[in-house]
Order: structure tokens, then C-alpha cells, then sequence
């Protein structure tokens, strides 16, 4: 049976109590799980709902807005062909809408009805929307200093929002402990949001008539969409349904890359402030799960300067394609890894691009020279 595990320690336990965390403040993921083949997909479902036997357990009545299904672009550029997996075709805009429908769906199947997040950005308007449509309170931590118009989309689905003083991280503090009262349905520690986002996987399998692609480029902060990725294509192959993994890239900010710099080697240094600012989490909690995904793939790590993000976020926007700062790093990766012959042009490379642009107009406004 499936449980929740430490995958530490290698300590599980039930999954039928709701948990975010192990005992001793562990994060957690779900014990292996067997992976699908193609005809358990339900094909007359047009979401992630299609894979839904894929997860550990099914709820009566999934809380879904159609997430999913999202279209992949061939564009040509940075002297190859990248197939852009266009995430932010999403109800509330960005790639979290997976993790937030299949996390919030099976915690209220388990009789939760109100949950806590901390997030100024996309997890928390995911969280909010969703908890709504699910009928659902929320409640959203976010650091005092955030601009009021990050928090206006997951007020208008009607989460509660709570200022907190200090750093993002004394937000994210002040979120553990209030999770003694609320559930803590956190995107960065609740297990269950990594099998929304396991759900890319099964995706992109089937968009490539069930095989897998030589590469995928992931913009990454907590590494949600790296381990999602991992946890899926690593089911598809334990199911048979696929010869090897995937390489999974990781793109981080220099200015902030926790993730990459200990991937590359390199020592820890202070977090400064990025553009691609979705990624800048200064202290991710599955580091070393990240790693192995890294490790088992084959892939890597890639660390872009703030030079190249800029540049990559005006080219795609100025091919048509609008999105944040912070997932256009991806693209730039693809281009860091053409140029120094760690990915080949004749492979197939997906580019993960997870947020729209039009959640970032000030930041293009800097860019651009205009009014914002």
C-alpha cells in the first residue's frame, strides 16, 4: 500500500492521516507507485484527470477547471529546435494549477476543508482558486513588504490573506507554525502536490506518442516540476511503458541557485535579487532529491546570469510567446546547453515554460524602458 516516506531515513507512514511533514519536520514524498500504460488513460477526460489512475488513490469527485492538456511549440532558435511545453495555459496561469488540483482534491477526499499556504505568487492564486472552486477556505501567508497587486488574484477567489513581517522566509516560518490550527497544503512540502505535477510527465509521454524526449529544461525554484518529472517518467518506466528517462535540466538563476551550485560543485553563497524571481527560493527542502533526479537522468544543472534571462524573456516575448521572466530561463538554458555541445541539435528538447508573461508586466516595463 501506498505511504508516505522519509526518503531519508526510508521511515513511511499512513497515508490515510493527512501530514506535511515526518514527525521530526522531514519533507515527504509517497512510496513508489506502479506507473500506467496507455490504455489506462481516460481519453474522454480533457485534463490531468485522464492520468488519474496514476495516483495513489482516487477522489469521488476530482476538483478540476481543466488544467492540462497544454499545447507544445516547435520554435527554432539558439542554433536548434526546442518543443515548448506552454504550461501557462492553466486556469489561474501558471504550472502549479497541476499540483494545487490533485493536492487539494485528495486532502479535502480525506475530510479537509480549510488549508494554509505561503506564497505571494502563482502557488498561492493556485491554492486559492482551487480551495474555491473545491469549496474550500484559504488562507495565504505573505511577507508584509509584497506588492498589493501579487496578492489581488488569490483575494478575488476569496483566500484569506495574511501579512506577515520580515523575510520570505519568516513568511514561510510563520506558516509551520500556524499549521498547528490550518492544514499546511504548502506547493513546496505537501506530497501530494508533486502527483499533480507528475502528471507533465504522463503528458508529455503521450504527446510524444507514448515515448519519452531525449530532454526536458525545467526552470526550477523548489523543484517541484524536477521531482514531478522524476517521480512520472520513473513510473512509466518501472510500467515498461518507456526505454530510459529523460535528461532533466535544471535552470536557476545565478544571482539565487541553491540547486544548481550544489549540482555544479560549487559552494553556497548569499541569495541576491533575480528577475526570474519565481525560482528564487534561497532554501529549498528536497536539495538532495533534486540532485538525484539530476544524477539518475543523466541531466544537470545550468545557471543563467541576469543578462541572459533578460534576453531570453524579450526574444520569446518578441516571437509571440509572453511569459515570466522566471520560466523564460529555461530558454536560455536550451541555449547554453546547444552552445556548449551538452544537449545535441538533432535531440528532441522539451523547454518547460510555466508562468504567462502578463503576471510580470512591471518587470517587462523595466526592461523595455516604458511605464509600466
Amino acid at each position: 500500500m501506498t505511504r508516505y516516506l522519509d526518503p531519508r531515513s526510508g521511515r513511511t507512514y499512513p497515508l490515510e492521516t493527512p501530514r506535511w511533514c515526518g514527525d521530526d519536520g522531514e519533507p515527504l514524498l509517497l512510496t513508489d507507485l506502479p506507473g500506467i500504460g496507455r490504455d489506462d488513460i481516460a481519453g474522454g477526460i480533457r485534463s490531468i484527470w485522464r492520468y488519474a489512475a496514476a495516483l495513489p488513490f482516487l477522489p469521488a469527485k476530482p476538483i478540476s477547471m481543466g488544467e492540462g492538456c497544454t499545447p507544445l511549440v516547435e520554435l527554432e532558435f539558439g542554433g536548434g529546435t526546442a518543443l515548448l511545453k506552454c504550461e501557462w495555459f492553466m486556469p489561474t496561469g501558471s504550472f502549479k494549477d497541476r499540483g494545487a488540483s490533485v493536492m487539494l482534491s485528495l486532502l479535502r477526499e480525506q475530510g479537509v476543508m480549510a488549508v494554509l499556504e505561503d506564497s505571494s505568487g502563482n502557488g498561492g492564486a493556485a491554492v486559492s482558486a482551487y480551495a474555491a472552486a473545491g469549496g474550500m477556505a484559504a488562507t495565504i501567508f505573505v511577507p508584509a513588504s509584497t506588492s498589493p497587486a501579487k496578492t489581488v488574484q488569490s483575494r478575488a477567489s476569496g483566500a484569506a490573506i495574511t501579512l506577515v513581517p520580515g523575510s520570505r522566509q519568516d513568511c514561510a516560518d510563520a506558516a509551520e507554525r500556524e499549521a498547528e490550527k490550518i492544514f499546511y497544503a504548502s506547493h513546496n512540502w505537501q506530497a501530494f502536490f508533486l502527483q499533480g505535477t507528475k502528471t507533465l510527465a504522463y503528458e508529455l509521454w503521450e504527446d510524444f506518442s507514448f515515448r519519452a524526449p531525449d530532454n526536458v529544461i525545467v526552470p526550477c525554484g523548489a523543484g517541484s516540476n524536477v521531482l514531478g518529472l522524476y517521480i512520472g517518467f520513473s513510473e512509466l518506466l518501472r510500467a515498461g511503458q518507456i526505454a530510459k528517462l529523460p535528461r532533466i535540466f535544471a535552470a536557476q538563476p545565478a544571482n539565487c541557485a541553491p540547486i544548481a551550485r550544489a549540482a555544479l560543485g560549487l559552494d553556497p553563497v548569499e541569495a541576491l535579487p533575480t528577475i526570474a524571481e519565481g525560482t528564487a527560493i534561497a532554501k529549498p527542502i528536497r536539495t538532495s532529491e533534486c540532485l538525484r533526479a539530476m544524477r539518475e537522468s543523466g541531466g544537470g544543472a545550468v545557471m543563467l546570469s541576469e543578462e541572459e534571462i533578460a534576453a531570453a524573456s524579450l526574444m520569446l516575448a518578441r516571437r509571440g510567446v509572453y511569459v515570466e521572466p522566471t520560466c523564460a530561463q529555461a530558454a536560455a538554458a536550451f541555449e547554453k546547453l546547444l552552445a556548449t555541445r551538452r544537449i545535441a541539435g538533432n535531440e528532441t528538447t522539451v523547454v518547460l515554460l510555466t508562468g504567462t508573461g502578463l503576471k510580470s508586466t512591471p518587470r517587462y516595463a523595466e526592461l523595455l524602458g516604458v511605464p509600466a
